[in-house]
């Protein structure tokens, strides 16, 4: 075994997971799971059987990744967050057929207690805060807040927020990288 798991930990045999992977107390991973190297998944979460985590992941306490829920590499899941995957969930009424899928980009962040709304596809880099709902697409960088969820700035690959001169160009407070925004997107230029 590649991976590490708590003895409280279920995973179920199927799931596949990276080299490095650590899985915590009271964790949950169903048999079509397939995770990356070098994650972390936190104390209680569940992994559905569509879902697929790439390298680097950090899953908090208290997730449910839930079926149609695609990870890239390095997303950053806080605790407590939520994903959905049916829109007009009915207990009475059986959608599964009906799952809109979610796509994180590499590198982001979803702050602690915040709700990804299925369809939604969360671009590299961008910064859900703490408590957000986020009910449309995220551009790449977006630092997004509030409920609903609305952009109020932009953040570095590092995770650092980005302060735009007139001419659209910033610089990474910690890592000195270059920042172009044009209209309603930013590009990393160095």
């Amino acid at each position: 075994m590649s991976y590490w798991k708590h003895e409280s930990a279920i995973v179920d045999e199927g799931a596949q997971l990276g080299e490095g992977t650590k899985v915590w107390h009271f964790a949950h991973v169903s048999p079509g799971a397939r995770i990356g190297a070098g994650c972390s998944l936190g104390q209680g979460v569940y992994v559905g059987n569509d879902v697929l985590i790439g390298d680097g992941c950090k899953v908090q306490n208290n997730v449910s990744i839930y079926d149609a829920v695609t990870l890239e590499d390095e997303v950053f899941c806080g605790p407590s967050m939520v994903f959905t995957n049916v829109y007009n969930p009915r207990a009475a009424v059986v959608r599964k057929h009906e799952y809109r899928r979610t796509l994180v980009k590499k590198g982001a962040t979803l702050g602690a207690n915040c709700t990804i709304v299925c369809g939604s596809t969360i671009g590299e880099y961008a910064f859900i805060g703490a408590g957000a709902v986020v009910q449309k697409d995220v551009a790449p960088h977006a630092l997004m807040v509030g409920v609903p969820a609305r952009r109020i700035g932009w953040m570095s690959r590092h995770g650092e927020r980005l302060q735009f001169d007139a001419a659209g160009l910033a610089s990474c407070p910690a890592t000195g990288e270059r920042y172009r925004l044009n209209g309603e997107h930013v590009e990393l230029i160095s």
